[in-house]
């Protein structure tokens, strides 16, 4: 029996379903491990969650980076040698900080990151 893989969600607690292979009498089953739900395999699965890509919000604000100190760096963009930056912590704490810049040319203001 060939199955496709897809990911199947509890419609109880929206928790990833487990794959329980068959054994003696009982069917190939998904199995919720947080709540009681069980579907087997057979039985048409009616909900489908519809996953929806969130917005993403900026780190920085756009008056954050207007007041920011300059240095020298390099635009991937244009070339600019200038830029605005921040650093911050986003990693765990054994590893370097992550820089944030802003390109200071006015046409371009791209934004980008350095790990």
């Amino acid at each position: 029996m060939k199955m496709s893989m897809a990911m199947e969600f509890c419609p109880n607690c929206g928790i990833l379903l487990g794959l329980e292979a068959a054994s003696g009498n009982r069917k190939t089953r998904f199995f919720c491990p947080a709540c009681p739900y069980v579907c087997p395999i057979n039985d048409k699965i009616v909900r489908k969650a519809v996953l929806v890509r969130k917005e993403v919000e900026p780190i920085f604000g756009a008056d954050d980076m207007k007041y920011a100190p300059k240095t020298t760096a390099n635009c991937p963009r244009c070339h600019h040698g200038e830029a605005y930056f921040r650093q911050m912590q986003i990693r765990s704490a054994d590893e370097p900080m992550t820089s944030f810049y802003k390109c200071c040319n006015e046409n371009c203001k791209f934004n980008w990151r350095d790990d």
